[in-house]
């Protein structure tokens, strides 16, 4: 059985900056550091796959600074690692957060501003002049409002479901179908007063 190579921190820096023997010095970087780094990450809420690919970046990171001759020794590797580690793995949670916030928000608007639409779609479906006003709208609002508030479809599963490039083209069309639709309604007197008495 062969035996694995093992460096010091100033070896492993010269192995990486003149590339001999580079995949063995990698494979000794995963040995020794990788736990390190992914332990902390999962203490902090990541999953294996988060600590293993955050640790992947901070090893290219690694690599790159040693080749430009940036990594002046003043902490050893293992520390130099897991601080590249942790500082990715903030940012990581901190777009997550925002991510987490944008849609926590969107959520929140739709409900202050869309629950009478949605309501009215749903409470007089079978009135034969709204299907009509929902059909003047075309095909495409049609499927949107139908997969939306029938199927409770979310914006990801409509956009696998109909020919848009993503959630928010679905978003925006959505919200061009509502006013569209409000608008019929406003112009439709019956239907309006079929809305009126519903939501008394």
């Amino acid at each position: 059985m062969k035996a694995e190579v093992t460096y010091t921190d100033v070896e492993l820096i010269a192995a990486i900056s003149d590339g001999t023997d580079l995949n063995r010095a990698i494979q000794f970087i995963y040995r020794q550091h990788a736990e390190a780094t992914s332990s902390f990450i999962r203490h902090y809420g990541g999953s294996e796959q988060d600590a293993d690919d955050i640790f992947q970046e901070a090893v290219v990171a690694f690599i790159d600074v040693v080749r430009k001759g940036k990594f002046r020794m003043e902490s050893n590797i293992r520390t130099f690692l897991a601080s590249i580690g942790k500082h990715m793995w903030f940012n990581e949670l901190k777009k997550r957060d925002r991510s987490e916030h944008r849609n926590r928000q969107f959520e929140m608007g739709r409900a202050q501003n869309e629950p009478d639409v949605a309501e009215l779609i749903n409470e007089i479906e079978q009135k034969k002049q709204l299907r009509d006003l929902v059909e003047s709208l075309g095909e495409s609002c049609r499927k949107i409002l139908l997969l939306f508030y029938y199927e409770n479809m979310t914006m990801k599963e409509i956009v696998h479901h109909l020919p848009y490039e993503n959630e928010q083209v679905v978003r925006n069309k959505k919200y061009k179908c509502l006013q569209q639709l409000t608008g019929l309604i406003k112009d439709n007197p019956a239907v309006a007063r079929q809305m009126q008495e519903i939501i008394k």
